[in-house]
Formats: structure tokens, sequence, C-alpha cells
């Protein structure tokens, strides 16, 4: 499909992070931009005040009000809509032409000197991080990230200068809207490995972080997994950078460069050291050693990003000095450990993770960082399928705190499973405190706890806690 004859835009499940940015972008471009979601959320209410118009009730036939035109009107699908939905089935019976998010990111992307950042953890924030050394510096980018950055408040990046579509004549084209840009810009993508999504991507860089199983109510088994992601590294049609402890890479049919944090690679880190938490590095490149470069953010699992990030950055043209500045002025992404309160009487962390490897990574760099304090973790499970899959590891990585809180599974798109629930990974933990609990009891379990290191895990609706447990935090601490 032509996205330049594209007027209209309306985003089923527009609330969703991957959905968002390329609604923000359409919107950006001068498409009219309307959106359904089943929630009303802090990122639909920007939305909303950036012109796009959206509503949180399936309207089925009452859709037709909009008196959207067929023929120049994209319906944008994530997969998490069920297939019942009556906007959906509105759309489909009128013969609207409808594509899944995977599929318009990837006409968006072959349009762009593309960097797809994929891996079943690490992908966000070595997303986010590439695109801001990339803006940084001289070359620039645009990007979709999933997550918000905390360097620009948004998962959507632009271009400095966007070049206006040209129909042959310079014009602009008849939407109105700015350009899907030239070959020689670079836009920086999240690839994401849910429902093979990544395979409509042809980076022109690709890195791979990770390949753990994951996801095996899609793919059934881990090799079908790593068989997809081998699938996404032979499409990348320049350069391929991999974490070099993967399995997959002697089943690659494309030459690679490797980074390491563990040994020697093409790209390395080694000299890593902690001033607080303060992450210090030595960066190897081959023919030149970038010494005592600062990271901004914490945690031994993000230097690995880092080093993936500056091999993508360095290849891309960015100067030494460039990326040396970028990675200590880097903040983050919302969500990805991110202090909610830090000082010195209380620190309070929140984090995605919902992976084992991911609770893994992040509990052992905060223990590392605050290992004369207890931790206390408070986790929702996401997913039934995934907590069947991968109990024994859940319960391996959470004991590594001092303290448990364990919450109810979060369903996102399934039904329940029987005999599935919270309750198996609290067996099989082995820490010494723990307790099974609901939402609505932790604000309380804290107030008598009064931790000095809380981190709240999850990638379900566990965020809707951050706010009150900050202020309440703030109130039994007595802390600003």
């Amino acid at each position: 499909m032509n996205l330049k004859n594209i007027r209209y835009a309306y985003f089923l499940g527009i609330g969703g992070i991957g959905m968002s940015a390329i609604a923000r972008y359409f919107n950006h471009e001068g498409i009219k931009v309307y959106g359904y979601d089943k929630t009303e959320t802090d990122l639909t209410k920007e939305l909303v005040k950036e012109g796009i118009e959206i509503h949180y009730n399936d309207s089925g036939e009452k859709i037709s009000n909009l008196q959207l035109p067929g023929s120049n009107t994209l319906v944008v699908l994530t997969p998490a809509i069920p297939k019942d939905h009556e906007e959906w089935k509105w759309f489909r019976e009128n013969k609207f032409t409808i594509m899944k998010r995977s599929q318009v990111l990837g006409i968006i992307s072959d349009e762009y000197k593309t960097i797809g950042v994929a891996g079943t953890h690490g992908k966000t924030t070595t997303s986010a991080l590439i695109a801001h050394i990339l803006k940084q510096s001289h070359v620039d980018c645009a990007a979709f990230l999933g997550g918000i950055s905390t360097n620009y408040n948004s998962n959507l990046l632009l271009h400095k200068i966007s070049p206006p579509i040209k129909e042959g004549s310079g014009e602009v084209s008849k939407a109105g809207h700015h350009a899907l840009s030239t070959a020689h810009q670079y836009l920086v993508v999240e690839a994401d490995e849910f429902d093979r999504s990544f395979l409509t991507l042809h980076p022109s860089i690709s890195i791979i972080t990770s390949t753990d199983a994951d996801h095996l109510d899609i793919y059934g088994k881990h090799e079908e997994l790593k068989k997809s992601f081998l699938d996404f590294a032979n499409q990348c049609r320049d350069t391929l950078i991999i974490k070099k402890e993967l399995e997959i890479i002697p089943d690659l049919k494309i030459s690679y460069k490797t980074y390491s944090i563990k040994g020697k690679a093409d790209f390395y880190a080694d000299n890593i050291r902690i001033t607080g938490d303060q992450y210090f590095f030595d960066l190897h490149t081959g023919d030149t050693n970038l010494e005592d470069l600062y990271l901004g953010i914490p945690g031994l699992h993000n230097v690995e990003n880092a080093v993936a990030a500056s091999a993508a950055a360095l290849l891309s043209g960015v100067e030494e000095e460039e990326l040396r500045v970028a990675l200590s002025t880097f903040k983050g992404v919302k969500r990805r450990f991110e202090y909610i309160i830090k000082n010195d009487t209380m620190i309070y962390i929140d984090d995605y993770a919902h992976h084992p490897e991911e609770l893994r990574a992040i509990i052992s760099s905060v223990k590392q960082i605050y290992h004369e304090h207890k931790i206390m973790v408070i986790f929702q499970p996401h997913l039934y399928s995934r907590t069947r899959d991968f109990v024994d590891g859940f319960a391996e990585s959470l004991s590594l705190a001092d303290e448990v809180l364990l919450l109810d599974i979060y369903p996102a798109r399934e039904l329940p499973i029987h005999g599935i629930s919270s309750e198996m990974i609290y067996d099989k933990m082995t820490v010494a405190h723990k307790m099974l609990c609901t939402k609505k009891d932790v604000l309380e379990i804290i107030s008598k706890k009064k931790p000095d290191v809380l981190l709240t895990l999850g990638a379900g609706d566990i965020d809707q806690l951050v706010e009150p447990l900050r202020k309440l935090l703030i109130e039994i601490k007595k802390v600003a």
C-alpha cells in the first residue's frame, strides 16, 4: 500500500506503545488520526492533547458516524484486539484496508536507512539509547520506540529536518504531510518478535540482544523462536550486530559483528566498575579503545546494551566524542530501571521486567548497588502461559530478593488457564520472606513494612501502583 495516498488513519488499540508511536507519526505528517482503546491512560491523554480523537467503547456500526472514506483510509490493528471486536468486524465488512501495526512499520521503515533492534529483552533500552546517541550527534535520526524515552518524553522521535515527499516534481503529497524521508536518513525501530512481527523489517543495521525462550504461546517451542530470530537476522541488508554468546550464531547465513561484556569481540567492554550507582567502562572497537565511558543509567545489563548501541552508532558515523557525551546524558526509558524515589533514606525503582532473565538482571544489579540494604520486590506475573512456561525461572530469579510480594497474574490478552496461578511461583520460591497478595492490599502492607529499597516489577497494570506508592513512601519515610 502507498502511504502517500492516506488521508485518514484509524487505530484499533491506539494506546499500545508501538501503535501510539505510529499514530503520532501519521498525525505529525498531516493525516487525520482516530483511535479506539479499551482503557484511558496517561499516554492516550497525551495523544488527545496532540489532536488525535480517541474513544474507549467498542462502537461497532456507530463508527460510521466518522464518515471515513474507504479509498484513502487506513485501519491499523494491534494483535491485542480480539477477533470478535465489533469495530474490527465493521471495518472488515465494509472493505476497508486493514493492516497490522508491524506491516505499517515495515512499509515506513523501508523508506529509511533503518536500524532495527531485536531481542527477547534489552531491545527497548538499546533502541532508545541508539536514538539518543544519533540525535545528539551530527548524524541525527527518527525513531519508533517501544517505551517512553525519558530524555524526550516520547516514543516517537523525528528528524531535525524532514524533507517533503516528492511526487516527480518536488511537491508535497496530496495528503499534505511531510515525508517518509529519503534513503540516507536513519530510522531506529524496535523489532518485536511477538507474532513474528519483526519479519516485516529489512534493516540496514540489525541488532540481536537475546534469544531466550519467550512467547511460547505463539512459537510453541524455543527452537521455533530461535528460527524466527535467524530469519530476522538474515534479512539484514548491511551489518548485523549480535551478542557473541547467542546460540544462533553458527546458523547465520550472513556476515556479522559481535559484541560482549564477557570477553573479547568485535565490540566489547571491560574494566567495568561501579561508583555508587554510576557505571563506568572501557569500550574496545578493534582499532580504537575508548576509556572511562560513563553510562547515565545503572545496571550491568545496561552496560551490555550500551556496547551494542555504541557499535551501531559508530558504524552509523557517530564520532567518538559525540558517543562519550551521549552515553553520559542518557536518562533511560520510563519503567526501565526508573528511579521513582532516590535519596539517603529511600530507594524506589520501577521496571517493566516480566521475564525471568529480566528479573534476574534488575534484582542482581540493585543488590550490587545497594548491597548494604534489604531488597523488597513487588512482582506481578504477566500472562498465564508465561507463568506456566517459566515458573521455575521466575521462582529462582525472585528468590534473589530479600522479600517478595507476589500479585495475581495479569491476564492481558489471555483467558485463565486451569491450574495456573501465582501460587505456583510462590511455592517454588526459596526466599525467606514472601507473601501472596492482591493489588488492593499492597499499600497497607508497605505502610507496615517501610522498606528501604523497593522494586515494582511487571508488564501488566502494576504501573497503577507507582504513584500511590510514591506518595505513601514519601509520607512514611518523610522524604522529599
